[in-house]
C-alpha cells in the first residue's frame, strides 16, 4: 500500500519527534556532528578518517543521521563522483540542545558544591577553556585524540595531591 508523499513526510516527521527523546545517538554519531559544524561539510571519506573508522562505517552512520535529517548529502562541486556531508538545520538545533541540556546539568551540579569548591573550581576556568581550544586545535590537525596515545603515558606521571580525603589524611598520621 503506498503512502501520499505528503503523509508520508508528516508521518516521518512525527514519528522523528516521537523517538528523539528515546533514541540516544552513540559517541561517533554526535562527534561527526560536531565535526560537520566546526568544520563544515565533508566527504565520508574525510569524517572516516576523523573519527577513526572505516568507510563503510561511516556510509552506514551518515545513512542514519541523514535518515533522521540531521545531517544531508549533495554532489561535491569539485568532483561530480563525490558527494559531500553537511549538517542540517535540525543537526544544528540537535547540538546546540545537547550542549543546553549538559550546561543546565552542569549548573546543577555546580550549585551542590561547597563554596570552596565553587571557588577553586571558578579559578580553574581559564585553564579548563584553554584545554578547549587546545582539544580544537587536535581535532582541527587531525589529531582526533587531541591527546597523547597510551603509549606514550608512562608511569612515572605525576599524581594529584590536590584532593586528599579524610580517610587518606587519617592513614598519613597513623
Amino acid at each position: 500500500m503506498s503512502m501520499d508523499p505528503d503523509r508520508r513526510a508528516s508521518a516521518e516527521a512525527v514519528y522523528r519527534l516521537s523517538t528523539a527523546q528515546m533514541r540516544q545517538l552513540s559517541l561517533t554519531a554526535v562527534s561527526t556532528l560536531s565535526a560537520l559544524e566546526r568544520r563544515g561539510p565533508q566527504r565520508i571519506s574525510e569524517l572516516a578518517g576523523l573519527q577513526g573508522v572505516a568507510q563503510p562505517s561511516m556510509t552506514v552512520l551518515v545513512g542514519s543521521l541523514e535518515q533522521a535529517g540531521l545531517m544531508a548529502r549533495r554532489p561535491d562541486p569539485s568532483d561530480g563522483r563525490a558527494v559531500l556531508v553537511s549538517l542540517t538545520p535540525q543537526g544544528e538545533e540537535f547540538l546546540a540542545g545537547r550542549r543546553r541540556a549538559g550546561a543546565e546539568r552542569m549548573s546543577e551540579l555546580v550549585g551542590k558544591l561547597s563554596p570552596a569548591e565553587a571557588e577553586a573550581l571558578a579559578a580553574a576556568v581559564p585553564a579548563l577553556l584553554r584545554l578547549r581550544e587546545l582539544q580544537e586545535e587536535a581535532m582541527e590537525s587531525g589529531n582526533a585524540a587531541g591527546a597523547a596515545s597510551p603509549s606514550k603515558v608512562t608511569a612515572s606521571a605525576p599524581r594529584s595531591t590536590a584532593a586528599k580525603t579524610p580517610a587518606s589524611k587519617a592513614k598519613q598520621s597513623e
